[in-house]
């Protein structure tokens, strides 16, 4: 349609003659040229027509001039741009046309013109001031007619342009942003004595408190947020619904509620403070009353994301899972956020939803180095018993995050599970170096060496956990298992009387009633949870294979080295405590 209206055009104004004002319509051209964005012909257009335009015409001329710069803006034209506003703000100022100039300033950098655009752009005269007011005739309050609607509008978006550009410049006028800030709060003050009803040093100075948040100054930021608590109502309730953020921050909850239920009883409806509210009662655990607040809030703001979003977390708190998946997917249609997918795709796997791998598929996609999300779908796949995919998942997650205990012990596992302990090792002794004081991990990169037949190295490491752990059965069985297998038949009777013994302190342990155990324990200086290890390492010595392995943890393979030598030379026999354990060993999270 562009097009025929284009032809149309210049169809016309090749006919001058007939049509006098024609040459008029290129205007309506170069508009059709800026839609198009091809700004160049705009512009050409445009200064077409002030040619044929005479000097009477100020106001249409102003308004083309405009039209030019706007388009000098498109193209990043600045210095073009700031030609065709300094021609407005000369001959007919309007408060667009200056707001316009004050970016292109700002675009260039030059710090004077800004200070001396943003002056002038405090002398253009909006409409709707309190002088407006006094000239007209008094009317019925009851009525609003639409000429006072326009008024209205008008006199909104100029405070808006003031305010915006007060809040951009503020911060650039000065190396020290808070001497910008004085500069313009004290440019507004006297702005202010022209027109009282502005009110926009009390914003900017909220802003100037605000601005704090980004250098980390909480201190400086409340107390110049406790300044309006003298101030007007409506200052006063922006101000505490404000200050009960900055104590959430901080976590001084009792501090913030003060100022949320302060806020609050200003204005009843103010979302902002509901949802303050409802963070507090949600971080003392009273979901049902957060839930309450998130949903008043809901009801003033019905578009408000902070409280579908907590209200999200409420009621997934109380377990309501179906409500909680409808909140955010009804947020999600909103905007698109990676929280409020792993949300849902969290939601579906609690409830055991089949599209559960689908929703974290879709996650990674938009954060695909993010471990925790890895992680959660290697589980789902080793849940699903595909090994394969689980691998894959679990590999990449270690590859962004190194020290995840659940996905170090896995891998570790599924690298015995299939015999290649050079790859297991690297992560058992990896989880040793993180955590050095469970000997978990020494056990199993011992089992580690001792399945590949190094049995020297594993020797060592089983006398080094018995030395720093000298309760642990565990090591003391290995031990008598792999002498007797080298023919060390005297170290092996020595290793097999500690084992007894250690076996007979145990059994004495279980006999004992817990006070005797306990001073047992401060008189030897025993470790209870070593004991408790033992008991369960002498309880599972008679089990079978599946009773041991509904005992380990999903996430932990507990005890998943008591078997025997992975040896092809069947001549070679270990201790019968070690060849009773010939369960393979149980993935975590299968």
């Amino acid at each position: 349609m562009y097009t025929e209206a284009l032809n149309t055009y210049s169809l016309l104004i090749r006919n001058g003659q007939q049509y006098p004002q024609a040459s008029r319509l290129r205007v309506n051209m170069g508009n059709i040229y800026a839609e198009q964005k091809k700004y160049l012909l705009a512009v050409k257009m445009y200064r077409m027509t002030l040619q044929e335009i005479p000097t009477a015409g100020k106001e249409i001329r102003m308004k083309i001039t405009r039209n030019i710069g706007n388009a000098f803006i498109r193209i990043g034209q600045y210095r073009d741009a700031v030609s065709s506003y300094e021609v407005v703000m000369d001959g007919s100022p309007d408060i667009i046309s200056g707001f316009n100039l004050l970016l292109c300033y700002y675009a260039l950098g030059d710090v004077e013109k800004l200070k001396r655009t943003f002056a002038r752009l405090l002398q253009i005269k909006g409409v709707g001031t309190e002088e407006d007011e006094e000239d007209k005739p008094e009317k019925d309050v009851l009525v609003d007619d639409a000429l006072h609607k326009e008024i209205k509008e008008r006199r909104r978006q100029y405070l808006r342009f003031v305010t915006t550009g007060a809040r951009l410049i503020a911060p650039k006028i000065d190396r020290d942003w808070r001497v910008g800030y004085d500069w313009v709060i004290e440019q507004l003050r006297q702005h202010e004595l022209r027109d009282s009803s502005a009110n926009l040093a009390a914003e900017v100075e909220m802003c100037k408190a605000l601005n704090y948040l980004k250098y980390k100054k909480y201190k400086e930021a409340i107390d110049g947020l406790k300044a309006f608590e003298k101030k007007d109502k409506p200052l006063r309730a922006r101000a505490a619904t404000n200050l009960a953020y900055l104590y959430f921050l901080e976590d001084d909850l009792d501090s913030g509620e003060k100022y949320s239920d302060m806020s609050i009883e200003f204005d009843r409806y103010n979302a902002k403070a509901l949802v303050n509210k409802g963070n507090f009662l949600f971080k003392k655990e009273e979901f049902d009353k957060a839930r309450t607040c998130f949903n008043e809030a809901l009801a003033v703001e019905a578009d408000n994301v902070e409280a579908m979003y907590n209200l999200g977390l409420t009621t997934k708190a109380l377990g309501l899972y179906d409500e909680s998946l409808r909140m955010f997917r009804r947020l999600q249609s909103l905007v698109e956020s990676v929280e409020v997918l792993y949300q849902i795709a969290d939601l579906n796997s609690r409830m055991g939803d089949s599209n559960t791998i689908d929703w974290y598929t879709r996650l990674i996609g938009r954060v695909p180095t993010d471990p925790g999300a890895l992680a959660s779908l290697g589980k789902l796949f080793a849940r699903e018993r595909d090994q394969s995919q689980a691998y894959h998942y679990f590999l990449e997650s270690y590859r962004y995050y190194q020290v995840n205990m659940d996905v170090i012990s896995w891998l570790g596992a599924y690298f015995v599970q299939n015999e290649v302990y050079d790859k297991a090792l690297q992560f058992f002794e990896r989880a040793s170096q993180i955590e050095p004081t469970d000997k978990k991990w020494q056990l199993m990169t011992a089992s580690c060496y001792r399945r590949r037949g190094e049995y020297a190295q594993a020797k060592r490491l089983y006398e080094d956990i018995h030395r720093r752990y000298p309760d642990d059965l565990e090591s003391l069985t290995f031990l008598v298992a792999i002498c007797k297998d080298a023919g060390l038949i005297e170290e092996s009777n020595n290793w097999l009387r500690e084992s007894r013994k250690l076996e007979q302190k145990i059994a004495e342990q279980k006999s004992m009633s817990p006070e005797q155990l306990l001073a047992q324990q401060e008189n030897d200086g025993g470790d209870e949870d070593g004991f408790r290890r033992d008991d369960e390492v002498v309880r599972n010595r008679g089990a079978g294979p599946t009773a041991r392995q509904q005992d380990r943890s999903p996430t932990e393979p507990k005890n998943s080295f008591n078997k025997s030598n992975s040896m092809k030379d069947d001549k070679k026999k270990v201790a019968k405590a070690d060849s009773d354990n010939e369960d393979d060993i149980a993935l975590p999270g299968t």
